[in-house]
């Protein structure tokens, strides 16, 4: 919602909170999953290391994303923010992929 405000419009006073909760709460949800699908799925060092990669990016586009609301440019937070979502939804394909079908199924 913030990110979608104009370019130039001046972020509201708890951006930054709202950037930060949001972003740490799928990044725990994401690190938590990375988790399960090495312990679950058998992925090996390279299926661990792959995951902890995607993982690493998602986190850097996170904290890029909080930089650019602490600094209240609402256009530059808006690009982040994409890039954030590009990654989230790369790490759950990447996490179905590796823990096979029948672990993607919800129970």
């Amino acid at each position: 919602m913030i990110a979608r405000d104009q370019a130039g419009t001046a972020l509201p006073w708890g951006a930054v909170v709202e950037v930060i909760q949001a972003t740490g709460a799928i990044l725990a949800e994401a690190e938590a999953s990375r988790n399960d699908t090495i312990a679950a799925a058998g992925a090996g060092p390279a299926g661990g290391t792959f995951l902890s990669v995607r993982l690493s990016r998602l986190a850097t586009a996170a904290n890029d994303a909080i930089a650019a609301a602490g600094e209240g440019d609402s256009g530059l937070l808006r690009r982040h923010l994409h890039r954030f979502e590009v990654l989230t939804s790369a790490i759950w394909t990447v996490q179905q992929a590796v823990s096979g079908p029948d672990r993607a199924r919800p129970r």
